[in-house]
């Protein structure tokens, strides 16, 4: 039996909603996005004075990777973005590739004068002469420091703060203040293994240990280190995560981001996990790391939303790239193993226009539709104890990107092989991706799905498990239609309501 539905509810077109540089096809209207030109890593997440600092891999000059400065954005919210000047350009060192921001609140660099107190960045210098000359200590860390929360920066005239002895992958440090050893703790990736430092004064750093070499998934390079602690949900028990994304070796192809949970007592990170464990199972979640200084002390998530199999060749033509929607992480226990969930931050449920669907069932068996003009831009979100069903979004063009939920079978699949454009990079669209089910044994499941004009973002059961994909469709996504294969179980749609624009 099909059930359909025709809404005829007619938005205020998305396009007199926005500015007209961010009018552009499959520009994403509730993430972030450069103006122009080419974006990737998020760099220098920290919160300071009343703003959220963006800092990103940046490349002004084209729309494809070139040398690497630092672009800059800050926020009040998280979600509405006011574009700043660039913050770091290349120098006699090198490229500016990835790193951290801390806010040095007491002082320990001296670099603070008059009471200001320092925001102080921590990236890795590229030598591109260093590496065209077959040399493989081009790449060494260096600092910054701004006393004007980041509108202007001063580089430090010693840099670089750590040299190289020879690791030809020697990059993205990420610093936190480590209140029991009364130091800075850094991590940085050496090709296959993360190094853990420590120092006094953000300056002179002393090796502490190394972690990773037999542990975790190796296909590719280790980059873009995060290591923090979280208490498990609902204990007073704290375990500490380590985040590394790798390049490539993801489950699903390409780009993908890993993590660990274990321990760190000041000097080295231990841990029981034998096989590795994956933050997002889509192929577009890639060198997130998270905020410091957040005022209440949660852990958010923030990562570029791209594959390295396909950033270069995304069929975009003024810019290039967005970011993943901030995440809250929060870490579950589940039969006697730990899990990283990411959800997005409640600030989001803020953009949220009234509902063009909602309170909908779905009966076992059945096939229902909607056709709304506000489904690329635009959340769904329902609940079932169904075991199979699918999700299916679709244009004029009978282009198509579907969602599996295959609970007997403990996966979730992901289809975008004929979603629109996929010929510009041969792996695209080349095989479905699959997500393995976290308590698939539940009764019943939550799913959240993210549609924005060229990404698609799933949440299941508040992030246990979640797929962030790029698609790009000719046209607009216009008819959602769920398929419940299930015998007995009902589904629920809950929500279908339009996404405020951003900017």
């Amino acid at each position: 039996m099909l059930v359909s539905c025709k809404n005829e509810h007619k938005q205020e077109s998305v396009q007199n909603q926005v500015e007209s540089s961010y009018k552009e096809q499959y520009r994403p209207q509730f993430h972030f996005s450069p103006e122009e030109k080419w974006m990737n890593d998020p760099n220098g997440l920290v919160y300071n004075d009343g703003f959220y600092h963006l800092f990103y891999q940046y490349y002004p000059d084209d729309i494809v990777w070139g040398p690497m400065h630092w672009g800059h954005a800050v926020s009040t919210d998280l979600v509405h973005w006011e574009h700043k000047p660039i913050a770091l350009y290349p120098d006699q060192n090198g490229l500016i590739f990835s790193g951290s921001a801390v806010v040095d609140t007491k002082n320990t660099s001296g670099f603070g004068e008059n009471g200001k107190i320092p925001l102080v960045a921590i990236f890795t210098y590229h030598s591109m002469d260093g590496e065209r000359a077959g040399r493989k200590d081009f790449q060494t860390q260096g600092i910054a420091y701004s006393l004007d929360n980041g509108d202007t920066w001063t580089k430090y005239a010693d840099n670089p703060v750590i040299g190289n002895e020879g690791i030809k992958d020697f990059r993205d440090p990420k610093v936190f203040w480590h209140e029991p050893s009364k130091s800075w703790i850094l991590t940085l990736v050496a090709g296959d293994h993360a190094k853990f430092y420590t120092s006094k004064n953000l300056k002179d750093w002393e090796h502490l240990s190394d972690f990773g070499r037999t542990k975790g998934a190796h296909g590719g390079v280790w980059e873009c280190p995060d290591l923090f602690p979280l208490k498990i949900k609902g204990s007073d028990e704290e375990k500490w995560v380590l985040i590394i994304s790798i390049n490539p070796g993801a489950p699903n192809g390409g780009s993908g981001t890993q993590y660990f949970v274990g321990d760190f007592d000041g000097k080295t990170f231990s841990t029981d996990q034998t096989e590795p464990k994956w933050l997002d199972y889509g192929t577009d979640n890639y060198a997130g790391v998270t905020y410091n200084n957040v005022p209440n002390g949660e852990r958010i998530f923030i990562g570029w939303m791209s594959n390295w199999d396909y950033a270069r060749d995304t069929p975009t033509k003024k810019w290039r790239s967005a970011m993943t929607l901030p995440r809250k992480l929060s870490l579950y226990e589940w039969d006697d193993d730990y899990f990283l969930a990411n959800y997005p931050i409640e600030t989001v449920d803020k953009l949220s226009n009234p509902p063009l669907l909602e309170q909908t069932e779905v009966p076992s068996g059945e096939t229902f539709s909607v056709e709304t003009n506000g489904l690329n831009q635009s959340e769904i979100w329902l609940t079932t104890a169904s075991r199979k069903f699918k999700l299916l979004f679709k244009n004029a063009s009978n282009e198509v990107l579907e969602l599996h939920m295959d609970v007997e079978n403990r996966k979730f699949e992901v289809d975008r092989t004929l979603s629109g454009k996929i010929d510009f990079q041969e792996d695209f669209g080349a095989r479905k991706h699959i997500a393995p089910l976290i308590g698939a044994q539940k009764k019943a499941h939550e799913l959240r799905i993210f549609m924005d004009w060229s990404s698609m973002e799933l949440f299941i059961d508040q992030g246990l498990v979640s797929m962030t994909e790029q698609v790009f469709p000719t046209s607009p996504y216009d008819t959602l239609i769920i398929v419940n294969e299930d015998d007995e179980a009902p589904i629920l749609i809950s929500t279908v309501s339009p996404m405020k624009s951003v900017w």
